[in-house]
């Protein structure tokens, strides 16, 4: 026992010392990350307020809308579902919208994210590439909205190419970010072996992106069926039409049965894409 206990007091003492300098050196260098993240901090909390400022955030005014807020939930009940037909024709029209326009964004955005993606394209093509994906995502969806229902008329055709169109710049960003997080090493060895660019892409990028590709289409394909309710707004196509007709003309009661069949809709397809991003993963 006294061999036991005296072996680590024994090392400890014949331990060498670190010198002051380089011990300085040393936590001098755990130091200044912490000052950083410190002063990150600030600046971030600095910039959170002066947002709230410019924004006229203000939790008094909210505090005193309530009661509005409440007046206007206690209008929408009961719900009136007398035309439900309609809704779930016009919900099915919705779905129907978001599912091309996600394909056909989704398509196109792959397309353009192999452009934008720094590990396949050459530099005088992903810059390009990437300066209109960018233009794409800043322009808001309504916007391309208006300008296909004024190319192609009111409905549904209209929604779904300006769906298309914003998809490929929102989703195409991820898709081309997806590519270069894949691991370099395959890449590597074919490039070695002498392997083409088009085997490169199809037997080293794609295998090992496509989960994160399926699972970032999905999540685009529930955002595009929130977002083809909004389309509508314009003359789109999809339930949104109905929407503004119900809020316009103040029927409340068929206002909440149209809110009810989309949170249905949307909580069962986010059910479904959780269960498919589940199974591939």
């Amino acid at each position: 026992m006294s061999t036991t206990t005296e072996r680590p007091r024994h090392q400890k003492a014949n331990a060498p010392q670190l010198d002051p300098q380089e011990r300085d050196r040393l936590e001098h260098a755990f130091r200044i990350p912490r000052a950083r993240f410190g002063l990150g901090l600030l600046a971030a909390f600095a910039v959170l307020v002066w947002s709230f400022q410019g924004a006229e955030f203000n939790f008094a005014k909210l505090a005193e809308g309530a009661v509005n807020m409440t007046e206007f939930l206690g209008r929408l009940f009961p719900p009136d579902f007398s035309d439900f037909g309609t809704i779930v024709a016009l919900l099915i029209e919705t779905l129907q919208m978001a599912i091309v326009g996600t394909v056909l964004g989704a398509v196109f955005a792959l397309l353009i994210a192999f452009g934008a993606a720094s590990n396949i394209a050459p530099k005088w093509v992903y810059y390009p590439c990437r300066w209109l994906m960018n233009i794409i995502r800043s322009v808001p969806d309504l916007v391309f909205a208006l300008m296909f229902v004024s190319a192609v008329g009111l409905g549904p055709f209209a929604g779904i190419l300006a769906m298309t169109l914003g998809s490929v710049g929102s989703i195409g960003k991820v898709f081309a970010e997806a590519m270069e997080s894949v691991d370099r090493g395959p890449l590597v060895a074919m490039e070695a072996v002498g392997a083409s660019k088009r085997q490169i892409i199809q037997y080293g990028v794609l295998p090992q992106a496509a989960p994160l590709l399926v699972s970032y289409t999905l999540l685009l394909f529930e955002g595009n069926v929130r977002g083809a309710t909004i389309l509508g707004l314009v003359g789109a196509g999809g339930i949104g039409l109905e929407l503004t007709t119900a809020m316009r003309m103040y029927d409340y009661g068929h206002l909440c049965a149209i809110v009810i069949c989309i949170i249905v809709l949307v909580t069962a397809i986010d059910q479904v894409s959780a269960f498919v991003r589940r199974r591939i993963t």
